[in-house]
């Protein structure tokens, strides 16, 4: 008989049962004088006992501003020392956090703030092309002649008020600094006590989820989800009070509020904050001038890194681990990472924000193969398993749907039960859309989305096979691969390829090189070489922007 693809996790390491508060506090006493935080690009450092003082003036400051537990509070900011720190004085006194996109317009930013609730959110004043004050007056015209903080809003009928990072504000936001100055409003008691109160299985954040149709869905997670999870993807990683993390991927996303803030927090680690947003340049600096252990990243932030005309420049001898993930990662990247940014420990780690996010990664014992081909084994404490159409567990290496199950399946999705039924079953599995197979160790490893295989001529097409096939070839520094309509195959397979600079090749020695190499119905009908691929602010490709694109260019129906 065939063993099932079904996994379940270690138990030797304890779940914490704290909230995120009190093990920052337990943090601090232990490590009060070291490096806590890192901001570069605004000139900021804290010990883990500067960071606590900050982190309590704000949670003083927040439940000055009339915030109860449960209430929900938007951050609309790129990555900040701002950001971290309301992330930590939220969890302290309760208030959900609503992690707003950067990216947001103002029909996303109204969804998000409706939908979730909010009663205050805390924004920066602009970034890259979006002007986030001029969005919200547009949203509340109130704010402009209101007080902060009574703000009476049709459109936003639960939204009080709005707190801006700005140095001077336009009249009726609410500045950071003079936020900062009514935490003497709250007793210190006042503080311990609603902290003392809390639970750690209550929400205590909500991530909007980029769906390619429909509007967003708030995954809602709570302390005991994203604390553990932070926590034990840093086991992972062996993170210790001794290792700096170089964390130039958003913070309103898990990777970086999960994986980053709060892996640091449950080990002591120190968070190092390369710019507002990923930069090749800025992030290379930071790992060399810090002395960086770990760094984090999506592969295209690695290939940029890579490719970066003065990577020679940087003394990286100093990295030993981190993680990739978000995104399919390339073999050829991930050895190249390894060899040429002396990466050797570095990790795979696979999950969705509704996992909070990771639930299979690979180990620091896993040999090079296990580390480029798979994402590896079910994390400590989850459960996970490929099925079929029909919801039965498949053999070994057969490819389905892959389910998680355990602490870090989500609460469900913001006042949206209809949803929430749709993707964790009646038994608590959720269901992740993507296909996988499992082998006989419980190593698993992703083929794709089950709405992204392409099915040719009756032949099913796993495009993470083909997208790993052309990374060997010597010319190809990224390729993204996608089905489009055809009315004699069904689909036909069209490559979006970006070279390495000074390299050159066409598409037809592309097609005769894969020819010789791979099965005829796997080749691409279609080549289209780009400098860059449509990507979401947190550098996931967006699929369904190429095939639109891709359809609109071959004119198809």
């Amino acid at each position: 008989m065939n063993t099932l693809s079904y996994t379940q996790g270690r138990h030797d390491t304890p779940l914490l049962t704290q909230c995120i508060g009190d093990a920052f506090d337990l943090t601090v006493s232990r490590f009060a004088e070291r490096e806590a935080l890192v901001v570069r690009h605004q000139g900021l450092r804290y010990t883990w006992q500067t960071l606590a003082e900050a982190v309590e003036r704000q949670a003083r400051a927040l439940m000055a501003l009339g915030l109860e537990r449960g209430d929900r509070l938007g951050i609309w900011a790129p990555n900040c020392a701002q950001w971290c720190i309301t992330q930590f004085a939220s969890a302290k006194i309760g208030v959900i956090l609503v992690n707003i996109n950067p990216a947001y317009r103002s029909n996303e930013l109204e969804y998000a703030l409706s939908q979730s609730g909010c009663r205050w959110v805390i924004c920066a004043d602009a970034f890259k092309t979006s002007d986030y004050h001029a969005m919200l007056l547009e949203l509340a015209p109130g704010l402009a002649s209101g007080w902060p903080g009574e703000l009476a809003c049709e459109r936003l009928p639960e939204l009080r008020g709005v707190v801006s990072l700005a140095a001077a504000p336009p009249p009726g936001f609410l500045a950071w600094q003079a936020l900062q100055a009514r935490a003497g409003e709250v007793s210190q008691a006042a503080l311990a006590t609603r902290q003392a109160s809390l639970r750690c299985n209550e929400p205590i954040n909500i991530q909007y989820t980029s769906g390619t149709t429909g509007f967003p869905k708030g995954a809602t997670l709570s302390h005991h989800n994203i604390l553990n999870n932070g926590y034990l993807v840093g086991e992972s990683l062996g993170l210790t009070e001794h290792d700096r993390l170089v964390v130039p991927v958003p913070l309103y996303h898990c990777f970086g509020m999960v994986m980053a803030n709060l892996g640091c927090l449950t080990h002591g680690s120190t968070l190092i904050y390369p710019g507002d947003a990923f930069d090749p340049l800025a992030t290379l600096c930071a790992v060399a001038e810090e002395k960086a252990t770990a760094l984090y990243g999506v592969p295209t932030m690695f290939i940029a890194q890579l490719d970066h005309p003065q990577r020679d420049n940087f003394d990286l001898s100093s990295l030993r681990t981190g993680i990739m993930a978000g995104a399919n990662c390339p073999i050829e990247v991930m050895r190249r990472v390894i060899d040429e940014m002396h990466m050797s420990e570095v990790q795979i780690a696979y999950g969705m924000t509704e996992t909070s996010p990771v639930s299979l990664q690979t180990g620091p014992d896993d040999d090079l193969e296990l580390r480029v081909t798979t994402v590896g084994r079910t994390q400590p404490h989850l459960q996970s398993k490929i099925i079929n159409a029909a919801g039965n567990c498949l053999p070994r290496g057969e490819i389905g749907e892959l389910c998680t199950r355990g602490y870090s399946v989500m609460l469900g999705y913001w006042n949206n039960p209809a949803a929430s039924s749709e993707s964790i079953d009646a038994e608590g599995w959720m269901h992740t859309g993507d296909l996988a197979c499992m082998d006989e160790h419980g190593y698993v490893r992703i083929v794709g989305r089950s709405k992204d295989m392409i099915i040719r001529g009756g032949e099913n097409v796993y495009p993470r096979e083909l997208e790993e096939f052309f990374l060997t070839h010597p010319a190809v520094a990224d390729v993204q691969v996608i089905g489009v309509p055809c009315a004699r195959y069904g689909e036909e397979i069209v490559a979006w390829i970006r070279l390495h600079p000074g390299e050159g090749t066409s598409e037809e020695q592309l097609r005769d090189w894969a020819k010789a190499r791979i099965a005829h119905f796997k080749v691409p009908r279609y080549m289209r070489f780009v400098d860059q691929f449509p990507m979401t602010v947190t550098g996931k490709v967006q699929k369904f922007r190429m095939r639109e694109i891709s359809m609109e260019e071959l004119k198809l129906p």
